[in-house]
């Protein structure tokens, strides 16, 4: 029997009012595995109102105390780790293991990251900046935050949002994505035990539901991890409520190759680092540009590598990724390699991987020019293209004419390259050998339509805070 989903508001699990649902199918054979209710507008007013209480409480709780639920949350995410990628596999046909390592065990760390955080936040030191007058800052929280997120990593992108927004004080009303909401669930009845009934309240739905909770009265904070298309409609929305908003959107990082560089290892690399989670990642390699007298020896080395990680396995275990999430992204990935120009050439992949579920082989396409959709347009799947220069400033050139801008590389053996290029590269994060990697002590977030805001680091959790200046008459 296929499971009815329920919301999560203040502190227990309640049926969704709204009588229309969506189906939540396997992506690894098309299967329906749960139905997940549209929530209605009195549902979101339910969760909006639950959290606008559980802030007047919230708000005053020391760091210590939220420092505690944070440290509880973490441990009892770890404790429940095989449930979580369970839950999760059901929705996004994720290869288990890297939901257990790359979200399981990475957001457990970084819960314990944001815990630590609540007692670092600090401000200007108090004085007199006027004759007879002492003046402070406060930082404090925002209040409610509404927030949306998507369905490549649900459950770490639930503690990117969630994290920092706990260690400033705020209390959270978030959406799932509507085709991958079961992990959030599994943490809901995670966080029942551990924190204050209307600090965290999860509701089920689509875009429309996230509109409506942008639009909602109570909050004063909207964020979002999505597509360009997604956040420019949230950013209209919180504009005409005044709201702030912090929005992670999309990307198209280069991967910038040097002949200098160690060619057969560079190759192995950025296949791993483009096809990881089958390219379904903001952050993941999708153009690589190679300096031209490297560029045979290259391609031809990226092809054995890409070949070499294989999807669409009936076991699990020897997938290095999984399937696309959706029949419609699928469609469009598809469509993308069907669609390059004649002059472009596939090199390896450009097809379905197995009969059943939204599989998509490991793809490079060769021979495309700076202005092709292919280059310029985000295609989220396993299809990375390659291009050729001749100097270094073409490469920065080339690497910085896109609209995107949330992640980068370069890979050469000059120090000197290596550091004019990071400095010049107009991404919110440069690597430098190496790709994708992450720590919780450092920020990440992009520019132009990449978004704003960070997520991870100290600066993160700034992100959720306000601040407010005090100042004392001494003679009164």
């Amino acid at each position: 029997m296929v499971q009815t989903l329920q919301n999560f508001i203040n502190g227990e699990f309640v049926p969704v009012t709204g009588t229309d649902a969506l189906n939540i199918v396997n992506p690894t054979n098309g299967e329906v595995v749960a139905k997940a209710p549209i929530s209605s507008q009195a549902d979101i007013d339910a969760a909006m109102e639950a959290a606008a209480a559980a802030f007047k409480t919230w708000k005053r709780a020391t760091p210590g105390e939220r420092q505690r639920v944070l440290l509880k949350l973490a441990d009892a995410v770890e404790a429940r780790s095989e449930e979580i990628v369970e839950a999760q596999h059901r929705n996004t046909g994720q290869v288990k293991t890297m939901i257990a390592d790359e979200e399981v065990a990475a957001g457990a760390d970084q819960l314990r990251f944001f815990a630590g955080a609540t007692r670092l936040l600090e401000g200007r030191s108090a004085g007199e900046y006027m004759e007879n007058f002492t003046s402070y800052v406060r930082r404090e929280p925002v209040g409610v935050i509404a927030q949306v997120t998507p369905w490549n990593y649900p459950f770490l992108m639930l503690i990117w949002k969630i994290g920092p927004a706990l260690a400033a004080g705020n209390t959270v009303v978030l959406k799932p994505s509507d085709t991958t909401p079961e992990s959030t669930l599994v943490f809901a009845d995670i966080a029942k035990d551990i924190v204050p009934a209307g600090v965290l309240n999860f509701i089920l739905g689509n875009g429309a539901t996230g509109a409506a909770m942008v639009d909602h009265k109570i909050p004063s904070m909207v964020s979002i991890t999505g597509s360009v298309r997604a956040g420019i409609a949230v950013a209209k929305g919180a504009a005409e409520g005044l709201k702030r908003a912090h929005l992670e959107l999309g990307g198209k990082a280069p991967a910038i190759v040097f002949a200098d560089a160690n060619l057969g290892k560079t190759a192995q690399e950025i296949a791993e680092y483009a096809f990881f989670n089958a390219g379904q990642d903001c952050t993941a390699i999708t153009r690589v540009l190679v300096e031209e007298s490297a560029h045979k020896e290259f391609v031809a080395a990226l092809a054995t590598a890409s070949e070499g990680l294989e999807t669409g396995n009936a076991d699990d275990s020897k997938n290095y990724f999984g399937p696309l999430n959706n029949i419609n992204h699928f469609n469009a990935v598809v469509k993308v390699v069907a669609n390059i120009p004649e002059y472009a050439t596939v090199v390896t992949g450009g097809k379905q991987v197995g009969e059943k579920g939204f599989y998509f082989a490991p793809t490079v396409v060769d021979g495309v020019k700076q202005s092709d959709d292919i280059v310029q347009q985000e295609t989220f799947g396993p299809v990375i293209t390659v291009q050729t220069f001749k100097t270094e400033e073409e490469a920065l050139e080339m690497a910085n004419d896109v609209d995107f801008a949330l992640a980068s590389s370069v890979w050469t053996s000059n120090h000197g390259v290596a550091m004019r290029l990071s400095r010049d590269l107009d991404f919110g994060v440069v690597w430098i050998n190496t790709h994708v990697m992450l720590t919780a002590e450092m920020p990440h977030g992009g520019f132009k339509q990449s978004g704003y805001g960070k997520d991870l680091s100290i600066y993160g959790v700034e992100d959720y805070t306000r601040i407010k200046h005090v100042m004392s008459n001494l003679d009164a």
